[in-house]
């Protein structure tokens, strides 16, 4: 019998030491710089349930809708999370992006998330809290090729975000 989507596991699992943590926020920033909307949807459960400022998706197809209207809006996108605390099956992350609209201003959004996960390594759910910073371009500190961060790139502590 195939395997669905619903049934994989997603590791590192829960319960989290330190070091499964960072490695878990690590593989949610690289999967979002991604901005693949499927594969970033392939982390939460199929019955996700998020706030995400005044969004409320539930579901991974919503979850993909979202990730669609936000990555046509925010251009040349980049985030970085850094691990806030955790405990047996939930992560708290702060993070900043960097991205501009399509009349070329620029913004930092800086937030917190707070996530739990099923017994699989899925999120099923994500309460995210937002705020959009007007920057310049010559403020922008996330200076990469579009995808996931290097691994030699500063993280948000080391930049003093």
């Amino acid at each position: 019998m195939a395997e669905n989507s619903s049934s994989k596991v997603r590791p590192p699992l829960p319960p989290f030491t330190r070091d499964t943590a960072i490695k878990k926020v690590r593989m949610a920033e690289d999967g979002w710089n991604s901005r693949d909307p499927e594969r970033v949807s392939l982390a939460y459960t199929e019955d996700s349930r998020w706030r995400n400022r005044a969004e409320f998706p539930i579901g991974r197809a919503e979850i993909v809708k979202f990730l669609k209207r936000k990555w046509a809006r925010e251009l040349e996108y980049r985030l970085i999370k850094e691990l806030w605390a955790f405990s047996d099956n939930r992560i708290a992350v702060r993070f900043a992006y960097e991205w501009r609209d399509d009349a070329g201003n620029w913004f930092r959004s800086h937030g917190n998330e707070n996530w739990e996960f099923d017994e699989r390594g899925l999120m099923r759910l994500r309460f995210a809290s937002i705020n959009d910073q007007p920057i310049s371009e010559s403020e922008r500190k996330f200076h990469w090729p579009q995808g996931p961060r290097p691994a030699d790139h500063a993280g948000l502590s080391d930049l003093g975000i």
